[in-house]
């Protein structure tokens, strides 16, 4: 059986943009290195080892998407609904320990980002969110401390991932 990757239809979305990104470089690479090759003696050509490396790196996180990719499971929030806490959902908490309330967006790995309150539902938070119910109180052990919050509002709505390009290499 295939691994199976979470994700939300935005997070698959952007990893297509990724994936097109990619592909659309890497015959600019190839090209670097002909350029690079024309020079001469190939032992002592930085450029030319330079743009063989990029090229390798490329090529090997394009693989990386696109068996990500294959192996996504689509889960589209706008398509739930209840008060349970599921992947997708959007989970307002009070943190009883200092009285703020926080907003977290239960997401797949690539798709979390912190501070924007996106969280991965690997992440301890997530975990110990997930399951629960509007109402009920979670102890989270996060790191070196225990955090207690109470379940305000779940809600399943369209998550907006912003622009997030592929990482220079």
């Amino acid at each position: 059986m295939a691994i199976r990757f979470p994700m939300t239809p935005a997070g698959k979305e952007r990893l297509l943009l990724d994936i097109e990104r990619i592909k659309r470089e890497l015959p600019l690479i190839s090209i670097a290195i002909g350029e690079a090759a024309a020079h001469g003696d190939l032992k002592e050509n930085a450029e030319y080892h330079a743009a063989r490396e990029k090229q390798g790196l490329l090529m090997a996180r394009l693989r990386e998407y696109e068996s990500k990719l294959a192996g996504c499971e689509v889960i589209d929030p706008t398509k739930m609904s209840g008060s349970k806490v599921r992947f997708g959902a959007t989970v307002e908490v009070l943190d009883t320990d200092t009285d703020e309330k926080h907003t977290f967006r239960i997401v797949g790995d690539d798709e979390a980002d912190f501070s924007a309150g996106l969280i991965s539902y690997q992440a301890p938070i997530a975990r110990g969110l997930l399951g629960k119910d509007e109402g009920d109180e979670v102890e989270v052990q996060t790191g070196a401390a225990k955090r207690n919050f109470e379940i305000l509002g779940v809600r399943y709505e369209e998550i907006i991932l912003s622009f997030r390009p592929v990482p220079n290499i």
